[in-house]
């Protein structure tokens, strides 16, 4: 793909899958473990709470953009129930 040739919908499936990553791999399990080492949820990450919001809004807009339901409604359900 010439660089010439990126469009929106591919600069957000890779935004897309970036933030999946950063929040899945870091963020769950970090925040779990502190959980854990704490007994309580006191002191929870806003930043991960704000990177799964953001990550649930472009998995929907990339659905939007692929014209695909299942991911619209399966992450636009993510967006209502993360706020």
């Amino acid at each position: 793909m010439d660089i010439n040739t990126i469009t929106f919908a591919a600069i957000i499936g890779v935004m897309t899958v970036v933030i999946g990553i950063l929040v899945k791999l870091i963020g769950f399990p970090d925040q779990f473990r502190l959980n854990y080492k704490r007994k309580s949820t006191k002191g929870l990450s806003t930043l991960f709470y704000i990177l799964a919001f953001f990550s649930y809004i472009l998995w929907t807009l990339h659905g939007i953009l692929q014209k695909d339901w299942v991911l619209i409604l399966g992450q636009g359900i993510g967006i209502l129930l993360s706020k």
